[in-house]
């Protein structure tokens, strides 16, 4: 743990949001130990282990728009599709954040690192939150219910900051929702791309549809 060094990184990312250096350095500054929790929780599921032994890729498959496209209409691998347009995934967090404690050696901890990352785009699938800022940081508030730690929760308020007051029970609900659903990083994407979606989000525990975001409204409007 390097508070100081965490806190600043995280105010470099404040001014460059788009400095992913910059928030990896934060994870790896401030969650260490939460880090390690997460690995070993993500390690004794059966997914976890079928991910590390197969040396799975799941960004290898996030980039293959040809097979995501002849995958059946209303899967999460089509919907995944159409929300990522032209654009390539995006993969802010824990990307460039593997620790390379322990007997297994860095290997594993680095895949483990990347598939969080990898998965931030499929979250805002699953879990029905858009790419505007008051989606953004309401996939940061959800992943900081999933993964409770300081530099989780540093960064959704962070990026909350400029949305205003009444942004906030948005954000306290994805918390929450995040606390509820199905632990994300055991989640087996390779095999939930090619369900339906609702299917998918029904083993995800989130088959529930979002309340209404006033907010969208007005901007709709």
């Amino acid at each position: 743990m390097h508070p100081l060094r965490g806190l600043l990184a995280l105010l470099r990312w404040r001014r460059a949001p788009e400095d992913g250096e910059a928030l990896a350095a934060v994870g790896e500054c401030l969650d260490g130990p939460f880090f390690e929790a997460w690995f070993r929780r993500f390690e004794a599921t059966r997914v976890g282990r079928r991910v590390l032994l197969e040396r799975r890729d799941l960004l290898s498959l996030l980039t293959d728009r040809w097979w995501l496209s002849g995958l059946p209409p209303g899967s999460l691998g089509r919907a995944y599709l159409e929300y990522a347009g032209r654009d390539e995934p995006t993969a802010p967090g824990h990307g460039n954040f593997a620790p390379a404690s322990g007997p297994e050696g860095p290997q594993d901890r680095t895949r483990f690192a990347q598939r969080l990352a990898d998965q931030h785009d499929l979250v805002h699938v699953v879990a029905g939150y858009g790419r505007e800022p008051a989606g953004e940081v309401s996939v940061l508030a959800f992943e900081a219910g999933q993964m409770p730690s300081p530099a989780n929760f540093l960064v959704a308020l962070v990026a909350s900051a400029g949305l205003g007051v009444d942004r906030l029970p948005i954000l306290w609900r994805a918390f929450r929702r995040g606390r509820r659903a199905a632990w994300l990083p055991a989640a087996d994407w390779e095999a939930l791309l090619e369900m339906p979606l609702t299917e998918a989000r029904a083993l995800l525990g989130m088959a529930a549809p979002l309340p209404p975001d006033p907010g969208r409204r007005e901007r709709a409007a």
